[in-house]
C-alpha cells in the first residue's frame, strides 16, 4: 500500500444532515475501501436502493453517492430499521483518472471503481546483474 492514500474519507456517523437542496432523513452508508495497483474500489451498502435509484457524481475532486429508497408498504409487519435515503461524499486525490470512474450495483451493494492515472501506478524496476 502506498504511503499516501489516493482517497481521503470524510468523517462518518450513523446519519447526516440533509443537503440544503434536499429534505428528509439521510443515512451515511457503510463503506469498505481497498486499493490495488490499478485502482481504488469502494463497496457501499445501500439496502433497498436499486441501480436506477443511485446517483454517483464526481465534481471538483469530490465523489458523491446518493441512493433513493422507496417507502415500504403500510402493512409492514416488523420494522427494525428506519426508512431514509443514503448520502455520502469523499474527497478524491488527483491521482485518480476521473474520466474512467465506473460503478455497478448488485444485491444492495454499490461498487465504485476509481482507476489510477498511469503516472500514479507503481512501476517495477528491473535490476540487472553486473
Amino acid at each position: 500500500m502506498p504511503a499516501t492514500s489516493t482517497l481521503a474519507k470524510k468523517e462518518t456517523g450513523e446519519s447526516t444532515l440533509p443537503e440544503a437542496t434536499r429534505g428528509g432523513i439521510f443515512f451515511t452508508p457503510r463503506v469498505d475501501i481497498y486499493e490495488t495497483s490499478d485502482e481504488v474500489v469502494l463497496l457501499c451498502d445501500m439496502p433497498g436502493a436499486s441501480a436506477t435509484d443511485i446517483d454517483v457524481t464526481f465534481e471538483r475532486g469530490e465523489l458523491s453517492l446518493y441512493g433513493k429508497v422507496a417507502p415500504r408498504p403500510a402493512a409492514t409487519l416488523c420494522e427494525e430499521y428506519a426508512v431514509g435515503d443514503f448520502y455520502r461524499t469523499f474527497s478524491i486525490a488527483s491521482a485518480i483518472d476521473s474520466d474512467r470512474i465506473s460503478a455497478e450495483c448488485q444485491d444492495g451493494v454499490l461498487c465504485v471503481h476509481l482507476p489510477k492515472q498511469e503516472q500514479a501506478k507503481p512501476k517495477r524496476i528491473t535490476v540487472a546483474a553486473s
